[in-house]
């Protein structure tokens, strides 16, 4: 006998009866739920805003093809496999998709994932290979990569070319080679699990262009700090001790 918990449409329908005002800023959270049925899944299609799903460990074609279609995030954490076909399909949907129980995938997966549009939040990922990099800067909105504690050279020269905020907040050292890259990109770009920044680093971020969040520096030298300064966006360093 099968100890699931499934979302059915009856139980949704009774969530959406004390629910009227919906729209795009609405957050509906069914993580308890480990699995879904069909008819759930067509009705939950329909509703703007996030829809939460953590709970789901697997997630049959269908499903994922009912889910697809609506626009919004839509959070798959529970998720530790992700098959070629499963990815195709949900690289259609159009909104921010949290894949965050990955820890790692297929090149052939990451060329698949490239091709969404919303938003990729990949924060179980703690391996990136060279080719899986390339991929995923082609993916259009913001990039969440906060599960990766060190990234070549080559990785950060494909990430630099994301068009989209991109989040690397587990990274606790950069090469100089990787600040002269990210220095390129365009967009928010997050590395508060920085520990140290050396002068020649400090100079590269410094021509970043957009919002740069450094929180985990707790000490600059005085050459790093005034190369900083001249950062053109918003420049956050709440870490700083002295």
């Amino acid at each position: 006998m099968s100890d699931s918990t499934v979302l059915t449409k009856a139980y949704v329908e009774d969530i959406l009866a004390g629910c009227p005002d919906r729209d795009a800023d609405s957050e509906w959270h069914f993580e308890e739920f480990d699995a879904i049925d069909i008819n759930a899944a067509e009705v939950l299609a329909t509703l703007p805003g996030e829809l939460d799903l953590s709970g789901l460990t697997d997630i049959s074609d269908v499903i994922a093809r009912v889910l697809s279609g609506r626009s919004g995030g839509l959070v798959l954490s529970g998720l530790k496999i992700l098959t070629d076909t499963s990815a195709e399909i949900l690289c259609l949907h159009n909104g921010e998709l949290v894949l965050g129980g990955l820890t790692a995938f297929s090149d052939a997966i990451a060329e698949i994932l490239s091709r969404h549009n919303g938003g990729l939040v990949l924060y179980g990922l703690t391996t990136l290979s060279d080719a899986a990099a390339e991929s995923l800067s082609r993916s259009k909105g913001g990039l969440c990569l906060d599960g990766l504690e060190t990234m070549s050279d080559s990785a950060a020269e494909s990430l630099s070319r994301h068009n989209g905020n991109l989040y690397l907040n587990l990274l606790t050292n950069i090469s100089d080679a990787a600040a002269l890259s990210l220095s390129k990109h365009r967009g928010e770009l997050q590395i508060c699990g920085l520990m140290s920044l050396s002068d020649f680093g400090a100079k590269q971020l410094s021509r970043h262009r957009g919002d740069l969040w450094l929180d985990g520096l707790t000490s600059l030298s005085d050459v790093a700090a005034e190369t900083l300064s001249r950062h053109r966006g918003r420049l956050l360093l709440r870490g700083l001790t002295n």
